[in-house]
């Protein structure tokens, strides 16, 4: 799994005008990063040592995405090999692949290599492998 910005979907986002927007801007440089995918779920989301979270992928910069929630979504392998989606009721919900539209909060939502997740104000989340076999 690789973490990069996304200045499309960005200017999307703030092209809404919710209340915060103003106040979140796009980074100058964001750095990638990338998470290795592993036999078990996986919660993506911002540490919170006062809350007790720490994400197995923790995005929590920098540079900082403030509108990534804390526990903001969960990877979950499916048994033939291949990965699900579920956002967790995250504040700024979870989008899968450029879509307007956000996916539902509680379901899986299956992806396949290559498919992009964008979260928080900036975040793009790219799943990079395929399943065994």
């Amino acid at each position: 799994m690789s973490v990069t910005a996304d200045r499309a979907y960005f200017d999307r986002m703030q092209s809404l005008d919710g209340p915060d927007a103003a106040d979140v801007g796009f980074p100058a440089f964001v750095p990638e990063r990338r998470f290795a995918l592993g036999p078990r779920q996986l919660l993506i989301g911002r540490r919170s040592r006062s809350r007790g979270i720490y994400p197995d992928i923790d995005l929590t910069g920098p540079p900082e995405d403030a509108a990534v929630s804390a526990t903001h979504a969960l990877l979950v392998p499916q048994p033939d090999g291949t990965w699900a989606i579920i956002d967790l009721r995250s504040t700024n919900r979870t989008y899968l692949n450029g879509s307007a539209h956000p996916i539902e909060a509680e379901r899986p939502v299956p992806l396949s290599t290559g498919d992009t997740v964008n979260i928080g104000a900036w975040t793009r989340l790219t799943l990079h492998t395929d399943p065994p076999g």
